[in-house]
């Protein structure tokens, strides 16, 4: 999720046994735990209050949609993941077999 390997972890929680001691580090875990629930919860009220005041014309709205890296994939890559390698990609086009080189147009160029 956050990138974050084995040897990553094993690291941050050594640094959290000498930054925190061994008989601290249980109740700054558990607090760590709250505050985690506690904004996942807030986080899903906020985004039920926002698809509630939306309006049912947004009712399949995901805030996701609005980065750019996942609005290319999925309105324009996923389109190209889709096809088969037999289905050519614009009408009245075929793959090229293997070996066989592009067409070249000269007054294209």
């Amino acid at each position: 999720m956050f990138g974050v390997g084995l040897p990553e972890f094993m690291v941050l929680a050594l640094v959290a046994v000498f930054v925190f001691g061994p008989d601290k580090l249980p109740d700054v875990a558990r607090q760590a735990g709250k505050m985690l629930r506690s904004l996942r919860g807030t986080v899903t009220s906020a985004r039920s209050q926002i698809t509630e005041e939306l309006g049912p014309e947004f009712a399949n709205f995901d805030p996701r949609d609005l980065n750019p890296r996942a609005l290319v994939k999925k309105h324009l890559l996923d389109d190209i993941e889709d096809l088969d390698d037999d289905t050519p990609r614009r009408p009245g086009h075929r793959p090229l077999e293997k070996g066989e080189a592009p067409p070249y147009d000269v007054e294209a160029t």
